[in-house]
């Protein structure tokens, strides 16, 4: 059945800054041609979104001729302010941004380990405020937070882990101390989601994320679409027994699975046994190791880890067949085509699928990118939603 007019307006409108969005400023003549909706209609909308205080004119188009100047038209960024956090076991690293995802400020704080729970919440907790407030953002729309860990599809709260405590509490203390929209994700699914937006998987819809840093983890896109599994726990391949670790994970830790052999410690001791300096298990001394042994075309150290990282890689595509494969994550940043290439050639002998492998394009970066990306999609969810 056609759909009514206020249906067809919200379409339209939607259509409208959804290219607004994603090309910046445009004009109406512009704007007709890319949506493919009449003259009138076009005026419509422009006139419907300008009266919401969604889009203003920005500009002019055509000043340097003769005639009438078009007038740009873009949305209105500070509509809305977000923040994401990356939260990893050190500490916490965060971004405030505009409706369009254009960053305001920036911010970092290491906490340690052993830090009580309340006083590392008091503690991010406080910077996201101050950084916040000091960009001109003090009531923030919605925050991402991405972890490390499972997070439950049914409840959206992170699940019990080995984890520093304040993890958990932290989401909780946002959730009371800020008015804003608190997401909660997986810190490999936020960097697989940037890395598919704007990175290394940019042109596909289907593809496996292998996050190599001081853990393991995988992210799957199938068809266009993060699948989480029923649990969130799609994608934890650090508990995948594979040969070579001399022994088999557990429920309780995934010594013995696939982090044994691909993790930042594993990585360190596999560059002593080939020579190379690695003086501690960190995620960047690990990628600094690969780094320079691809520098030094150190080829017996990357055939060694290339083995390694086949052997994740060839579970996954064995069974999903996504026809690509991104390393993410420091390591598979650092490690480039001179590791992703070694892998691709391990991977076809192992199995029969034609499989391609990138490396991932955004490194660390890319958890922060993510989240940042899921916040303003909440967000314009929200704010373009009619009669928002």
């Amino acid at each position: 059945m056609p759909a009514s007019p206020s249906t067809a307006r919200a379409i339209n409108d939607r259509l409208a800054l959804g290219l607004l969005q994603r090309e910046g400023p445009l004009t109406a003549g512009e704007l007709k041609v890319l949506t493919g909706l009449s003259r009138p209609t076009v005026a419509d909308l422009v006139e419907r979104l300008q009266e919401s205080g969604l889009i203003r004119i920005v500009g002019e188009a055509g000043v340097r001729r003769r005639g009438p100047n078009a007038r740009v038209y873009g949305i209105v960024a500070d509509r809305a302010q977000l923040a994401a956090l990356d939260v990893r076991t050190q500490g916490v690293s965060l971004v405030v941004a505009d409706l369009l995802g254009t960053t305001l400020a920036e911010a970092s704080l290491p906490i340690a380990r052993d830090t009580p729970a309340g006083p590392a919440v008091e503690q991010a907790a406080a910077l996201l405020e101050r950084t916040a407030r000091d960009a001109g953002a003090a009531r923030l729309h919605t925050v991402a937070v991405g972890v490390p860990g499972l997070i439950d599809p049914g409840t959206g709260e992170l699940r019990e882990s080995g984890l520093p405590g304040w993890h958990r509490s932290l989401v909780a203390a946002l959730q009371q101390r800020l008015p804003a929209r608190i997401v909660l994700e997986n810190e490999t699914n936020l960097a697989a989601v940037a890395e598919q937006r704007s990175g290394a998987a940019r042109d596909r819809d289907t593809f496996a994320f292998l996050w190599l840093g001081h853990g393991v983890g995988a992210a799957l896109f199938l068809d266009g679409r993060l699948r989480r599994g029923v649990s969130g726990g799609a994608g934890e391949i650090g508990f995948l027994p594979v040969p070579g670790t001399g022994g088999l994970p557990s429920a309780s830790g995934c010594d013995g699975g696939f982090h044994s052999l691909a993790g930042s410690a594993a990585i360190g001791a596999l560059a002593a046994d080939h020579g190379l300096k690695a003086p501690d298990a960190s995620e960047s001394t690990a990628s600094t190791v690969v780094a320079e042994a691809v520098a030094a075309g150190a080829a017996g150290f990357l055939d060694a880890l290339a083995d390694r990282v086949a052997l994740g890689a060839a579970a996954v595509t064995s069974v999903l067949d996504p026809g690509c494969v991104v390393l993410g994550g420091e390591v598979g940043l650092a490690g480039g085509t001179d590791l992703a290439d070694r892998v691709a050639t391990r991977l076809a002998a192992l199995n029969p699928l034609p499989t391609e492998v990138r490396p991932g394009e955004l490194g660390g970066r890319a958890i922060l990118r993510g989240a940042l990306l899921t916040a303003r999609d909440h967000a314009q969810d929200d704010v373009f939603a009619p009669g928002a």
